[in-house]
């Protein structure tokens, strides 16, 4: 029996559902005659009103009712869709998540602003809206005198066993059906149980409806849209003819039909029950679940990687094969589960990308801008928590983009740019980082502007030598902002300090591109995970130390001789290029001796790259990552640290940090000879 709170799982889905509704309003503004796009927001509306009411969830049922109407207006020709229809349900959008979240609340007065601003966008006021509304549904009470026009429908259902436990109501399925008609209902008991049977939770009942109404039969359709897939429908047209004759002509016209619809005769509505079991069955095969247990699941990997850490590290030192064979299947068996455990958790950036559409429609609105967003790479995925933290950083990013490198139509027709402005969004994987890039064809960044407001707030000393990326990364700094004025979208100099905080907690980095006139690009290496990583294990001195296998590009050797020639100069020459190192063991202070053959590890990120001098290549180690604590968070040359097999502490290396210290090294000796 599914143990989950329904009112939990109606709130996940209601989430989706409102994303969905989202998505096809805004696919809307690029094509205003787009059927498709128009009867899915309709079916949107439709099923989040339903199963609003089904969960008790009034308020949001009442206020969707309002925007399904004027989209069934739209979707019957009753009414165009416009500009101003689409923003107002998009306004009326954001409110439903607020009667979602806060059901309880007093939500009267919005209600009525965003229903004027809906019913002036179909044409009206709310009053002549409301009269059409209550027009357009006829009352079973009050039968149309006259029968010209009207369809007779019988319809025979029964919902999924499970139906009232996953929140479904039966009399409001019953009494949508009435709305529409002259309804004349009858309840169906052949497959109830015994009384000492039955149980309480279950639903035996069917329903034979014969429904008299002047709608289409896609509206009697729509009454069961959100428990279509679990249920089974016999709806047929009554006609003149003798019943006989009806059956046989149907059978005629569609045998399939008549196939289909026979099993649910309501001769036996427990078969009937059959079908929509296997079918409930089928959407099992994807289950929900929690991202707190993944979490919990990922933890317990951790620590059996780190048990069969040790268990390799036993099994080497004694000479049982039996041991060393089994140790050797536990460590390949903690590898496959690490593997599916990193997937399990990995999620498309689609999800994230998602969201910034409504974003850059809201501020070409409030701007007065035209903005088109591109996004590619939408299915490259990335671990669900970096998914989760990159969701406000990309916000203060695309806000800048759109607020300080955007033109105004007129100032970029005058310089001969088109009037629509681009923000380009798009992700992609390079070993086992993601790349997400945000760049705009803006006015770019004014390095002057940038380095006179750097001065004039004390970041940098006046005339300061900077290499062009070190100048662009002062946007960065906590109070910074090159505005001219304060906005709604910013000048305070709050947001892009926050950016960088978080991205470096991901460990990850930003590089920065950008040319005057043309736009800007900022892209955002992130970790695809942040759990476990394939790690080198080096030794400095006495210490132990790892670096993620996935920046290391090869290892040198580097004779005694060769550090001493290279001393004062700390280059070494590979293929032709010359790449700056750092000796970890002066970085580190460790006090001891070189080993008489150091080895060079060359690391990089991207285009840049440094070599790091240490005693010995220990090997490969699948590595738990571990955080530092508030204590060493100071300490940037470390971005966490993880237990050896003999339960000893190694810190794992900020590649990031330790190719910047190699470039500052660089750029200070090449101005210094």
């Amino acid at each position: 029996m599914n143990n989950q709170d329904p009112i939990a799982v109606f709130k996940t889905e209601a989430l989706e559902q409102l994303e969905l509704i989202e998505a096809g309003l805004l696919d809307l503004t690029r094509d205003l005659e787009d059927k498709a796009q128009i009867d899915a927001v309709f079916r949107g509306l439709h099923t989040l009103k339903g199963s609003g009411s089904m969960f008790g969830f009034d308020q949001l049922a009442a206020f969707t009712h309002h925007c399904e109407t004027a989209f069934d207006r739209v979707r019957k020709g009753e009414a165009p869709a416009t500009t101003e229809l689409v923003s107002a349900v998009l306004d009326a959008q954001g409110h439903m998540l607020a009667l979602l979240q806060t059901p309880n609340g007093d939500h009267e007065a919005m209600s009525a602003k965003l229903l004027d601003n809906l019913h002036r966008a179909v044409g009206g006021s709310a009053k002549a809206a409301a009269a059409g509304i209550a027009a357009a549904a006829p009352s079973a009470a009050e039968p149309s005198a006259q029968d010209a026009g009207l369809t007779t429908w019988e319809l025979t259902f029964n919902l999924p066993l499970n139906a009232m436990i996953n929140g479904t109501n039966p009399l409001g399925l019953l009494n949508e059906l009435r709305e529409l008609g002259e309804a004349r209902v009858e309840a169906l008991t052949d497959a109830v149980p015994l009384l000492e049977e039955i149980d309480p939770r279950e639903l035996h009942l069917s329903w034979r409806v014969t429904l008299k109404t002047d709608k289409p039969k896609s509206d009697i359709e729509d009454v069961f849209i959100f428990v279509m897939d679990e249920m089974m429908m016999d709806l047929k047209q009554i006609e003149a003819a003798p019943v006989a004759v009806k059956k046989a002509a149907a059978a005629q016209a569609d045998p399939a039909d008549a196939a289909r619809q026979a099993p649910n005769s309501a001769a036996d509505p427990a078969k009937a029950q059959q079908p929509a079991d296997a079918k409930s069955q089928k959407q099992a095969d994807n289950v929900r679940v929690p991202a707190l247990r993944l979490d919990e699941m990922m933890d317990r990997v951790g620590e059996l990687v780190i048990a069969q850490s040790r268990l390799s590290q036993m099994a080497s030192s004694v000479a049982d094969l039996g041991l060393r064979s089994v140790s050797e299947e536990i460590e390949r068996l903690a590898g496959e589960l690490r593997d599916t455990m990193m997937v399990l958790r990995m999620m498309p950036v689609a999800s994230l990308f998602s969201r910034f559409r409504r974003l850059v429609h809201d501020l070409a609105r409030e701007t007065g801008k035209d903005i088109e967003l591109i996004t590619e790479g939408e299915m490259t995925e990335v671990d669900k928590t970096v998914i989760d933290r990159l969701a406000d950083p990309l916000v203060h990013l695309v806000r800048n983009s759109i607020d300080h490198g955007l033109e105004t139509p007129e100032d970029r027709i005058a310089v001969g740019k088109p009037p629509v402005g681009c923000v380009h969004l798009s992700a992609h994987q390079t070993g086992s980082e993601v790349v997400i890039t945000i760049k705009d064809d803006g006015r770019g960044i004014d390095r002057a502007r940038v380095r006179a407001k750097a001065e004039a707030n004390g970041l940098i000393q006046p005339g300061a030598q900077l290499s062009d990326q070190e100048l662009l990364q002062l946007i960065f700094q906590p109070g910074f902002s090159t505005a001219e004025k304060v906005t709604n979208l910013s000048g305070r100099g709050v947001g892009m300090d926050v950016v960088k905080k978080t991205i470096e907690t991901l460990r990850g980095a930003i590089d920065i591109k950008t040319t005057p006139g043309e736009g800007s690009e900022i892209a955002l290496r992130i970790p695809l995970t942040l759990a476990i990583i394939d790690g080198l294990l080096v030794r400095v001195g006495s210490g132990r130390y790892v670096l993620p296998l996935s920046a290391v590009e090869e290892c040198l050797e580097l004779s005694l001789e060769e550090d001493l020639k290279s001393r004062g100069r700390s280059f070494i020459s590979l293929r032709d290029d010359l790449v700056p190192f750092l000796r970890l063991r002066e970085l580190f202070r460790t006090g001891t001796q070189p080993d008489p053959f150091q080895k060079v590890v060359v690391v990089s990120t991207g285009s840049e790259r440094v070599g790091l001098v240490v005693d010995q290549i220990i090997g490969d180690h699948q590595t738990v990552i571990k955080n530092m604590s508030k204590l060493h968070d100071h300490v940037s040359a470390f971005s966490g640290a993880t237990i050896l097999g003999d339960g000893n502490v190694a810190l794992i290396l900020d590649v990031v940090h330790l190719i910047a210290a190699g470039q500052h090294q660089e750029a200070q000796l090449r101005a210094a000879g």
